[in-house]
């Protein structure tokens, strides 16, 4: 796992908040200096130069939508004023943010998209155990997931920690991440969410899924939540064909409990892939 996956991670999840450079070489668990010489070598931008793209890139599709307080996005990005922000957003694109809303289309702007993480395979996958797990209800946050927007997921989580106190009838404390409802191209629904009893109050912004009762092959998965691809493509492309069993045409998940820690990433989790004979 390496800092500039970490730091990766750490930005998509926090876009919204204020950090520094130095918070995200904490995380990565390096110096300042190591991380502007890691991030740079790997992804080919400075640390915060990434940053500062990927808001302005957000700030610029909210705007083509037609976002009215321009001064709400300022802050969000996390510039002091509305002078301050259309300088930096005049700067990066050529554009004013009111040219770009009067536009309503951002098609023509140097978009900064999420950065994909590592998805290359592990030596040291560890035997799963085997559990049949009963039927649950899950609630929370969805989105579509397509081969080249994988790196959302992580602000999907973001926005999910902020809204999970309005989820009614939820049981215990555990989150889940759910893949569901996949197609042929490789696309699917992703739920960040929480178990609940049922679905008679869930407010209509949430989504929601029922996961089956399921025979599960269960990996745990200790290194940092960045190289969950790795796990996955690992679990995907060599264990199962290998192991003389089929994946069941079920949702799979990551089952978060108490010991992860949604800010650093780190804690481990376990990913649940529905088997059968």
């Amino acid at each position: 796992m390496n800092p500039a996956q970490k730091a990766l991670w750490y930005i998509e999840s926090h876009l919204a908040e204020p950090m520094t450079l130095d918070e995200i070489a904490e995380i990565a668990g390096v110096s300042r200096f190591h991380m502007v010489r890691a991030f740079a070598a790997a992804i080919g931008l400075p640390v915060m130069r990434y940053v500062r793209a990927r808001r302005l890139t957000e700030s610029a599709r909210a705007l083509a939508a037609g976002a009215p307080d321009i001064l709400k996005l300022a802050l969000d990005a996390d510039y002091g004023s509305h002078e301050a922000f259309t300088r930096a957003f005049r700067d990066h694109f050529g554009m004013t943010p009111e040219a770009v809303r009067a536009a309503t289309c951002a098609s023509k702007l140097k978009l900064q998209e999420p950065i994909l993480m590592d998805s290359t395979t592990t030596d040291d996958l560890a035997a799963p155990r085997f559990e049949t797990a009963k039927a649950l209800l899950v609630a929370g946050l969805g989105e579509r997931i397509s081969c080249d927007n994988g790196a959302a997921i992580p602000g999907l989580w973001q926005r999910f920690h902020q809204e999970v106190a309005d989820i009614p009838a939820r049981i215990g404390g555990v989150a889940y991440g759910v893949c569901c409802n996949g197609d042929d191209a490789g696309n699917f629904d992703y739920i960040a969410g929480v178990e609940v009893a049922d679905y008679s109050d869930l407010p209509r912004r949430f989504a929601r899924v029922r996961i089956p009762e399921q025979r599960y092959a269960v990996f745990t998965h200790c290194d940092h939540v960045a190289s969950i691809r790795r796990t996955v493509s690992t679990i995907w492309n060599h264990w199962l064909p290998a192991s003389g069993l089929k994946a069941a045409d079920a949702p799979n998940f990551e089952r978060y409990d108490e010991k992860f820690d949604p800010r650093t990433g780190n804690g481990g989790f376990e990913i649940w892939v529905p088997v059968k004979e």
